[in-house]
């Protein structure tokens, strides 16, 4: 069954699903609320990994942040060059177990690097300036701690900030700090997006940290990683591979419509997801053919690129995203402000077409008899 089809027989499962939900006792999904908005009308988003462990490695918090700030960094950078992919929102992975479980923000809870310099809140300010929003990545997993030969979680320190004995490398007590930490982040962040989790700790859970979230900061949105989790706003499909033609990402995603649901890749696709020392290059027709096949099925894009200490992109990175701006200039009207064709939104179905050509269609939100054809294979006939 293709990606689509499965896509479309998914839409009417969830519709049951959705009828259940409604029972007495049932766990509700919010499948759709007013709080998504910003992310439904959305197209991309730009993915920032970026940490104590960007190369070159930094063991020492102090240095690191210096070596920002000697570098250059400005927030401004980075949202000039999410403008150039036309994207809407960034989505900040600092506080990553293979990138040092930094903080690039002032914090109160010891346990791991915290910057005395607000980079956090100098990027949501920024951002917003330009219309866009910042999203925080979190993660669950303490399994990292000792990457590279260095220990990143600071036990005893956070032992005597909460006065008993937690070992920050186990889940549990990972997760309590973790858990603080979304806390701290929601009393000082309140123009922050929203976050993205990188699957759940079952201390979260158990301490009804989501709940929190929605009662304090009922305006931030909840995305999660590979993970159906129903209290969520948005399912993210992580570096999916292996489908033909290699660009049609949304056949490998297994979340459907009206689901928010994005799909997260690298744009250099070898390497790793952060700076790592290295310039591989972008493949342009892979990219945008990911961002044209998601956007023909209403899924965001989050685009994954690699900054280095000082906060810029490697040299083929900018390029990419200088040609990205010239190309996409000339297509937006096809792609913001539209859904995917074929199914919910009606139009000519995506996928294979005449001769070999195989592409996408998109409707225009405000003019249901406008739509898009996009030719990603051309036909190989006249």
């Amino acid at each position: 069954m293709s990606g689509r089809r499965a896509l479309t027989r998914l839409t009417a499962v969830l519709a049951l699903l959705l009828g259940l939900l409604a029972l007495p006792g049932a766990a509700r999904a919010e499948v759709e609320h007013p709080r998504q908005d910003f992310l439904r009308g959305s197209v991309s988003g730009l993915f920032l990994h970026w940490g104590e462990r960007t190369y070159p490695q930094h063991t020492d918090c102090a240095q690191w942040e210096s070596d920002v700030t000697k570098g250059g960094w400005t927030p401004e950078y980075w949202v000039r060059e999410a403008q150039k992919l036309h994207a809407q929102y960034l989505v900040l992975a600092t506080f990553h177990s293979r990138l040092g479980y930094a903080r690039a923000w002032p914090s109160k809870i010891p346990g791991s690097c915290s910057t005395k310099r607000d980079f956090l809140g100098e990027l949501i300010t920024a951002a917003r300036a330009k219309g866009l929003q910042v999203i925080l990545y979190m993660t669950d997993d303490p399994q990292w701690h000792d990457q590279g030969g260095h220990e990143w979680l600071d036990s005893a320190a956070y032992s005597r900030y909460k006065g008993r004995d937690i070992d920050l490398t186990e889940r549990e007590g990972f997760g309590e700090y973790s858990y603080d930490n979304f806390l701290e982040v929601m009393d000082r962040y309140p123009r922050l997006g929203g976050f993205w989790i990188d699957n759940d700790n079952d201390y979260w859970l158990d301490h009804g940290l989501y709940e929190r979230v929605r009662e304090e900061r009922p305006e931030y949105t909840l995305s999660n990683n590979n993970e159906d989790t129903p209290i969520m706003d948005m399912i993210s499909n992580e570096q999916k591979t292996g489908m033909s033609p290699a660009y049609d990402y949304p056949q490998a995603v297994y979340t459907a419509a009206p689901r928010l649901i994005e799909a997260d890749f690298k744009l250099p696709s070898k390497g790793a997801w952060w700076y790592d020392g290295s310039d591989p290059a972008v493949d342009r027709a892979l990219t945008l053919g990911r961002l044209v096949t998601n956007a023909g099925s209403s899924i965001k894009a989050l685009m994954a690129e690699t900054a280095q200490v000082g906060g810029r992109f490697p040299a083929k990175q900018e390029a990419f995203n200088d040609f990205a701006d010239r190309y996409l200039d000339k297509i937006w009207p096809s792609l913001n402000g539209t859904e995917g064709g074929g199914y919910l939104h009606g139009g000519l179905q995506p996928g294979q077409w005449n001769d070999g050509a195989y592409g996408v269609t998109t409707v225009s939100r405000t003019d249901p008899d406008q739509h898009y054809l996009h030719v990603l294979t051309p036909p190989a006939g006249g």
